[in-house]
């Protein structure tokens, strides 16, 4: 089959505009659906319990306390605090259990014997199945109303008072109103988790959490669509096989190239100047590392870090409590990544052209500039925010917006909206040349366009306020949160990989971007609308699990590409010879496409059927594929063009590989130890008890406490020393090598054969030649 490059771009916009539409009607199904709060919430006796006041007070609170960095709410957030959507769900059903048996029997609940416990369980249950949604009131039993005033108190006695057995600090939330309205913003989902969608048989949150006592459990729709979900990745495979080979991707060969060598090509002010991306991103990584490992103890020793506070007298669980140190290892993780691909791609620009626009550098310090206002006041904005140093109005803005992956204040996003938007056009000034050149499939616009897909998706996180309903919040959250790492992100890693490989004269621009928008087309078409599954149990339309299914099982197919393609990329580096002076850079590369394929690919598939999420959302499971994707897919990508930037940019007389190789190795050993010794084995554990026994109990402090699982926690030492290790080892080497950097060419030009041929005569025998 001979499919052109224009038919294959045509093919990838079709798919665009699809995407567009089933998102854009997916949004007008969430705003139509979403759960309203009930105005008013009654006891029997008609007095309010709590109002809808009380609820959205309790959401801001939420937010500003940092608490989906604590625990989570409705399965998403984080793993070391209960989930409180189940949480305050099974608390509820306990208290009301106690009430039956003191107002029925004046006796305690466990006091009473087997079969009369087995009778109050029927009542609770059937009682908790049987509430109907009401947006203006709702009538809570006596049971129901005793339940929810003590778990107020529960969470006014955790939450204000503090409780280090949980890793929380005192005044975690600043006044016990406010720790109340947080337990009824906490209860609110708990209702929605098993009160009935109005004309349907399952509750808002398809009958998740898991929980027998409550009466919730996977429906049959939700083990029918797992079966097809297997369907289709077998099928989808196949035929996306087929498809690929048919299509006729060139590899990668080294065979009778000429491989440019770093002396030959001269380099650009700005490129230079796109070395200051590199340290600042790899000095971010290193302190990310840190915090890695402090938050892997905190898992142990939950008020303290290796008896720091009977030495030195420093209580670390009140100055730098989980919530905070978790919010910045996500956030400088996600950071540091973006800061050496920003500087990756202002640096091929001028690499695969021969040419600088006027004042280039100049807007490359500023942008610089401006990524560190963002990042200091972002990360300083987090703490500040968490301490309540913010006033009502300010906290939302300039402190933490308290949302997992954009926790950072509203201000320091929009900054970052502008830095990104700022940089494609640095990018699109630096590849004007081809971008005069080409037509619009190709390899410099495909850059452009992911780059700008970066910033527009950003936008999203701009569609709602801590007013906003949480089920419409996290409808919009994902679209920045998915939508980058399942769809932009994986855009980015193929526009980048291609351009270096152009760049090396190891592929054909022509045959780069004929793989380029195939392997887009597939990334595209299932990452984007894939993102539903992250719709199933936040409260979302019925709808979303059927499409949910069927797409992110489909995001599994470009994966097994990619991994191909990086398979062509080693025995291309195999076949260069020993000389060959990108080797370095290759094995980071190389290893991102496999990471890829493992983290994102295998366990996130297996973790995204219906019926295994419905169990195991949220837990140790989540934690594995977020590290084998997050940074074994990206962060290695990011690493591998760090090296390939400081190859090009180091006088050959300070060159050596050796030590990068040395913490390209501690990084991938220290990650695989990591996921095999501990995060899969208790992730594995937790799916067994949320099954036996119910979520709540796989998110307890009990199961975390137990000794086989304290000990699969110790041994994530290892793995994390090795990477630790890795990521400090590799930003010395950085530092080390910025001290040999080459000189800069003469302004405006540079001149290598690489921009001769590409920019050259044999640019325009590839677009005449289109297929």
């Amino acid at each position: 089959m001979q499919l052109s490059r224009r038919q294959l771009a045509a093919f990838l916009a079709t798919i665009f505009v699809v995407n567009l539409v089933v998102m854009g009607g997916g949004a007008w199904l969430s705003y139509a659906h979403e759960p309203e709060i009930p105005d008013t919430i009654v006891g029997p006796d008609g007095d309010p319990v709590a109002t809808s006041e009380d609820v959205q007070s309790g959401k801001a609170v939420f937010q500003e306390n940092g608490l989906m960095n604590q625990g989570s709410i409705l399965g998403r957030g984080s793993y070391y605090d209960t989930d409180y959507t189940a949480n305050t769900l099974e608390l509820k059903t306990e208290h009301m259990r106690e009430y039956y048996a003191q107002d029925r029997h004046n006796e305690s609940y466990a006091a009473l014997s087997a079969s009369v416990q087995a009778g109050i369980d029927r009542d609770v249950r059937d009682e908790l199945q049987s509430s109907r949604y009401d947006a203006e009131t709702v009538e809570y039993s006596a049971a129901e109303a005793y339940a929810h005033q003590q778990v107020r108190q529960e969470y006014v006695d955790r939450y204000y008072e503090g409780d280090r057995d949980r890793g929380v600090p005192e005044g975690q939330i600043q006044s016990k109103a406010a720790a109340e309205q947080f337990a009824d913003f906490a209860l609110w989902t708990a209702w929605i988790s098993h009160t009935d969608r109005p004309d349907s048989t399952v509750s808002f949150t398809n009958d998740w959490p898991y929980s027998p006592a409550a009466g919730n459990d996977a429906g049959g729709p939700v083990m029918t669509w797992s079966v097809i979900a297997m369907v289709i990745l077998v099928g989808g495979a196949g035929a996306a096989i087929w498809l690929y080979q048919a299509v006729e991707i060139p590899e990668p060969v080294t065979a009778g190239v000429s491989i440019p060598q770093p002396a030959d090509i001269e380099l650009t002010p700005s490129q230079l100047l796109s070395t200051g991306f590199i340290l600042f991103g790899a000095f971010l990584f290193a302190v990310q590392t840190f915090l890695g490992g402090l938050l892997a103890h905190y898992y142990v020793e939950r008020d303290g870090f290796f008896g720091l506070q009977e030495v030195t007298g420093l209580d670390i669980l009140q100055w730098l409590p989980w919530s905070i140190v978790r919010t910045w290892h996500v956030d400088l993780g996600i950071l540091w990544i973006t800061t050496i691909w920003l500087g990756a791609g202002l640096f091929l620009a001028p690499l695969l052209t021969g040419r600088e626009p006027p004042k280039q550098a100049l807007y490359v310090k500023g942008l610089i500039g401006a990524l560190l206002v963002v990042a200091v006041g972002g990360v300083a904005g987090i703490w500040f925010g968490i301490h309540n140093f913010f006033g009502d109005r300010l906290w939302w803005l300039l402190g933490n917006e308290g949302l997992e992956y954009l926790e950072i204040g509203r201000v320091w996003q929009f900054g970052l909206l502008v830095g990104f938007l700022g940089w494609t056009v640095l990018v699109a000034r630096g590849f004007k040349p081809l971008l005069d050149r080409e037509p619009r499939y190709g390899l410099a616009h495909m850059i452009v366009y992911a780059g700008g897909s970066i910033g527009v998706l950003f936008i999203a996180g701009f569609l709602y306020t801590p007013t906003t309903n949480i089920v419409t919040t996290e409808f919009w959250r994902w679209w920045v949160v998915h939508m980058w790492v399942e769809g932009v992100f994986e855009f980015f890693i193929i526009v980048v990989i291609a351009l270096t490989l152009v760049s090396m004269n190891l592929l054909s621009k022509a045959a780069a971007e004929k793989a380029v928008v195939f392997q887009a087309a597939l990334v595209m078409g299932s990452g984007i609308i894939g993102v539903s599954h992250h719709y199933w149990w936040a409260g979302l339309p019925e709808v979303w699990l059927p499409i949910g299914s069927v797409f992110s099982t489909l995001e599994f197919v470009p994966l097994l590409f990619i991994l191909y393609e990086a398979l062509g990329q080693y025995r291309a580096m195999d076949t260069a010879g020993t000389d060959f002076p990108y080797r370095t850079a290759f094995y980071f590369i190389v290893a991102s496409s496999v990471w890829n394929f493992l983290g994102a690919g295998v366990i996130g598939f297996f973790i995204n059927l219906p019926l295994i999420s419905y169990y195991q959302t949220g837990t140790y499971l989540t934690v594995a594929h977020a590290h084998g994707a997050m940074f074994g897919a990206f962060g290695l990508l990011a690493m591998g063009m760090a090296v390939y930037i400081l190859r090009l940019t180091t006088r050959d007389t300070g060159w050596t590989g050796r030590r990068l190789r040395w913490s390209f190795w501690l990084c991938n050993v220290g990650l695989a130890l990591m996921i095999v010794l501990s995060l899969l084995p208790i992730g594995f554990l937790q799916l067994e008890t949320s099954f036996t026994h119910g979520y709540a109990a796989g998110r307890s402090l009990e199961f975390y406490n137990d000794g086989l699982i304290q000990t699969l926690f110790w041994l994530r030492l290892p793995g994390d020393t090795l990477l630790i290790l890795g990521a400090v080892l590799f930003a010395w080497e950085v530092a080390a090598k910025l001290l040999f950097r080459r000189k800069k060419a003469t302004e405006g030009t540079t001149d290598h054969g690489i921009a001769d041929r590409i920019v050259g005569g044999h640019e325009s025998a590839d677009r005449a030649s289109d297929d």
